[in-house]
């Protein structure tokens, strides 16, 4: 079993729901997920928008 870093609430709740209600404007890619943010979400703090970007890659490959 792989150790990784837990998610808080907030992370996995905001990712969630970011993905469900704009399926199409992420990818598999960090990168590109990360330049996505801005324009669906106001995240003040660059670490939360990266672990939300993430998260959201992570999401995405599962779904896929």
């Amino acid at each position: 079993m792989v150790m990784g870093r837990v998610k808080t609430t907030l992370t996995k709740r905001t990712g969630e729901e970011l993905y469900m209600s704009h399926p199409d404007k992420f990818s598999l890619d960090f990168d590109d997920n990360k330049k996505a943010l801005p324009e669906l979400a106001q995240i003040n703090s660059k670490k939360f928008r990266n672990v939300i970007a993430g998260y959201i890659s992570r999401l995405a490959k599962r779904k896929k």
